[in-house]
């Protein structure tokens, strides 16, 4: 079940962005209902030919903009744009502030030229010594140790997901929501620059605490020290791989009376949790052979019923036989400009018991709303083909 939650409906927002860090935080707004304008170069955003691990970048995040192309290296294009902003509630852009600038489009010519506008620069780093540095999502995970702490020693890894960059498309919406709450209270518009390199150190701050607090590094995941007496992966009879965390006294005591274990229930030294902690390595063998009697269905059942912590190990594309991803409103269909559909992840919130209709969510071929959008603002179709640099 889904319902209709649009708060941002009647807001027009312009992104010019690529990638994933821009694009998605202009697709959050546009699932809450803004128009979203992206604005793209004559031959389209180049993101859109991806391949590989690319290939799902541009429909992922793009899903439910109109496109229009305008070719900014020329006047008819910019002043194009430039009429389009003067429309605008809030700029989304992700370049180089040197090629912005070079445009006329830096924020502080941007807020001159339009009071009201708010425009959100997503960017590699906020302001300091490494404002002018080349970031990706791989770049500052190394640098905040968030692949340090992936990895085993000595073996960095990056996570596998461009979390770092859908999380600072995140946090560029929620800084965008922010400031048109502020525009209602002050009319004027105001300049936001979100980093990616930030968020990425946002998402380490827990362990950096730790070490602040207590002078000692945390190490790797692979190695951490654990909290719980149960927190690990095990196979099942048939072989196949299941989580499970038995965290609290009492889903220890469910756990193992579930396998059996009675020999560990009634150990003298292993009656509080710590000392269940502090015995992990005697105790986590016991439990992997107890679950390597058992199958897998069985295991889930007994755990759903008693509520064990527990997860099979999924591939990605698992997911799409997922009945609990698959309920009504869990994925959203969207339709390809050359043809063809795809399933996504919508908004992962409910609203009132329900779940978020995100409106309009395909994907708009190469400039398909250039001559709607810039009708509307007054252009005549020769003006038009100029701006969009198409030979009259």
């Amino acid at each position: 079940m889904t319902q209709d939650f649009r708060p941002l409906a009647g807001l027009r927002v312009v992104e010019m962005t690529h990638m994933i860090m821009g694009p998605s935080s202009g697709m959050f707004l546009a699932f809450l209902g803004a128009e979203v304008i992206k604005v793209e170069p004559p031959e389209g955003d180049k993101t859109r030919a991806l391949t590989g691990m690319g290939r799902g970048f541009y429909p992922t995040f793009n899903r439910g903009k109109k496109s229009i192309t305008l070719d900014l290296k020329s006047d008819a294009g910019r002043d194009a744009l430039h009429r389009l902003l003067g429309t605008a509630d809030v700029f989304i852009e992700n370049f180089r502030d040197q090629s912005l600038a070079k445009m006329g489009l830096d924020p502080e010519s941007l807020r001159a030229r339009y009071p009201a506008l708010i425009v959100s620069s997503l960017k590699g780093f906020l302001k300091g010594p490494y404002e002018n540095r080349t970031a990706m999502d791989e770049v500052v995970q190394m640098m905040t140790g968030m692949a340090y702490m992936t990895g085993p020693t000595g073996r960095p890894l990056r996570i596998g997901s461009s979390a770092t960059d859908i999380m600072g498309g995140l946090f560029g919406a929620f800084a965008v929501l922010a400031a048109l709450l502020q525009r209602g209270q002050d009319g004027a518009g105001h300049a936001l620059r979100t980093g990616l390199f930030e968020n990425c150190l946002f998402l380490v701050s827990q362990h950096m605490v730790q070490f602040d607090i207590e002078g000692r590094e945390a190490p790797p995941m692979p190695e951490r020290e654990f909290s719980w007496p149960v927190y690990d992966i095990f196979e099942t009879a048939e072989g196949r791989q299941i989580f499970i965390g038995a965290v609290t006294e009492g889903q220890w005591v469910t756990l193992c009376t579930l396998l059996g274990l009675d020999t560990l229930l009634e150990d003298p030294g292993l009656q509080t949790r710590m000392a269940q902690i502090e015995a992990r390595a005697r105790t986590i063998p016991v439990v992997a052979e107890a679950v390597r009697r058992r199958r897998f269905d069985g295991l889930v059942a007994a755990f759903e019923e008693t509520g064990i912590p527990f997860s099979p190990i999924h591939r990605p594309a698992e997911m799409y036989d997922d009945p609990h991803v698959t309920r009504p409103g869990g994925l959203l269909t969207s339709r390809l400009p050359e043809g063809g559909s795809y399933r996504a992840p919508g908004f992962p919130f409910e609203v009132d018991g329900a779940g978020v209709a995100c409106g309009a969510v395909d994907i708009a071929a190469i400039g398909a709303d250039t001559e709607e959008v810039l009708a509307g603002l007054g252009l005549s179709p020769g003006a038009i083909g100029a701006a969009r640099g198409v030979p009259a």
